[in-house]
């Protein structure tokens, strides 16, 4: 029997958790040459870094997709439906597309449980479902974002024709380190002999190993403020104006609806990722226009909601967090800002609110819906140290929270300065935007949701 999509889901959520890394490559190898290696049967862009990963994939997806090319897009983690995470020219896989995805590799998995050391874990098999669903479909190129790391995430047993690392801080850093290099090793894992790779700005430590790795297999390097990069930025209504100096040609007033300079250099990223794939040729520059113009990234200093403005932003480590701060202090005027904060408790909860409080008039604390959530209560006491107790609230449930910080904006309005309006900015992690998008904002689906 068929079975429907909240069983699909019941059954991979009680696989490993996709934060549980045992690091071995042999259990997705071991599955995916049993349905015949479909991360063989096209060319693939790999991605990774410590963030922006998400952003540039749906940049580099919408530009291929103009360029006439058939696209598959792997991303991860899924805001609100697991289904986001597996897309095929731009648009999710549908419920039962999913589950039919499932069911292709759903028999051999029960086979590779039974013959290795570890069962398969979430992550891993919803990893072959997209390449299964990529090879079935058939897509021109897939574009493969990594779940952590690089060398040994499930993703990696593709060999990618281009790899693309964004820009490395330190995050998981149980998993991967507390020093970027060391992260940077591991991430280095993805780029592959012959390879192509496409290299964000970084600092010198951990540019020089990418660089050595690169020499070490043979592949061809190019980097952000070297070879490519943004040639000029201009914030505007909904979004920005760039310039991008691109691999093979300088590209002018393009329209980026997406908010902040990191943003901007994900564009130059990913149209450098692009024009590798290609052959290092210059774009149609009005093809390449109108990709950008269609770009979007929920969840990404998202606007769901009016009166006050609501803004919804995945950040969930340091880096992150501080750039999502200076592209709100850049370009929106909220007087005051409300900042409502579920964190995941393996985070550096500290670093987050560091950067947080010299733009929040207040923090309203909250939790999201999952057991890694650091409690609310725990979040406020560690909070109080840096905003002090008249600018800290808790709400334990997310709806609770949000409501409080609209009434917060709302009576607080002005009394910073006497100018603007007030905003609330939902953040801290993936799962806390997402169950606040699942709240106010819009559903996920249809191209470029």
């Amino acid at each position: 029997m068929r079975p429907s999509f909240a069983e699909v889901q019941q059954t991979l959520l009680g696989r490993w958790p996709e934060t549980r890394l045992e690091p071995s490559l042999d259990r997705i190898a071991a599955l995916c040459g049993l349905i015949g290696d479909p991360q063989h049967a096209y060319p693939v862009i790999h991605l990774t870094g410590t963030n922006g990963k998400t952003s540039t994939s749906r940049m580099i997806d919408a530009l291929l997709r103009t360029l006439d090319v058939r696209t598959g897009r792997f991303t991860s983690p899924h805001l609100e439906s697991m289904t986001e995470r597996i897309s095929i020219d731009g648009v999710p896989l549908d419920e039962d597309a999913f589950v039919d995805a499932y069911a292709d590799v759903a028999a051999y998995a029960g086979i590779v449980d039974e013959t290795q050391p570890h069962p398969l874990s979430f992550f891993e098999l919803v990893v072959a479902m997209a390449y299964a669903a990529f090879a079935d479909t058939p897509v021109d190129v897939a574009v493969v974002e990594v779940g952590m790391g690089g060398a040994w995430d499930a993703t990696n047993v593709a060999d990618g024709t281009v790899a693309v690392i964004g820009p490395i801080a330190v995050d998981h850093a149980r998993y991967l380190g507390d020093e970027p290099e060391v992260i940077a090793t591991e991430k280095a894992g993805i780029i592959k002999p012959g390879a192509r790779v496409v290299i964000a700005e970084q600092d010198p430590e951990v540019m020089d190993v990418l660089m050595r790795r690169a020499v070490d297999v043979g592949a061809a390097a190019v980097r952000e403020g070297v070879d490519f990069g943004v040639a000029a930025r201009l914030p505007a209504l909904g979004g920005q104006q760039i310039d991008l100096q691109g691999l093979a040609g300088h590209y002018e007033d393009i329209f980026l609806p997406l908010h902040g300079a990191h943003q901007a250099r994900n564009a130059a990223v990913a149209l450098a990722a692009v024009e590798s794939f290609t052959g290092a040729r210059e774009l149609d520059h009005d093809l390449v226009r109108t990709a950008f113009a269609m770009v979007d990234s929920p969840g990404r200093l998202e606007v769901v909601r009016r009166g006050p403005t609501v803004l919804l932003d995945a950040a969930h480590n340091p880096h992150g967090v501080r750039a999502a701060m200076a592209a709100i202090t850049e370009e929106f005027s909220f007087s005051p800002l409300i900042g409502v904060v579920g964190v995941m408790a393996d985070k550096d909860v500290d670093e987050i609110l560091r950067e947080l409080e010299p733009v929040l008039a207040h923090i309203v604390c909250t939790a999201p819906s999952t057991d890694r959530a650091l409690p609310a209560r725990e979040l406020a006491e560690i909070a109080a140290d840096l905003f002090g107790d008249d600018r800290v609230t808790v709400a334990p449930r997310l709806d609770e929270a949000i409501e409080r910080g609209m009434a917060l904006s709302e009576a607080l309005e002005g009394y910073e300065d006497g100018i603007g309006s007030g905003g609330v900015l939902v953040t801290g992690s993936v799962v806390t935007v997402g169950e606040a998008r699942t709240l106010l904002g819009p559903g996920t689906g249809g191209a470029d949701a």
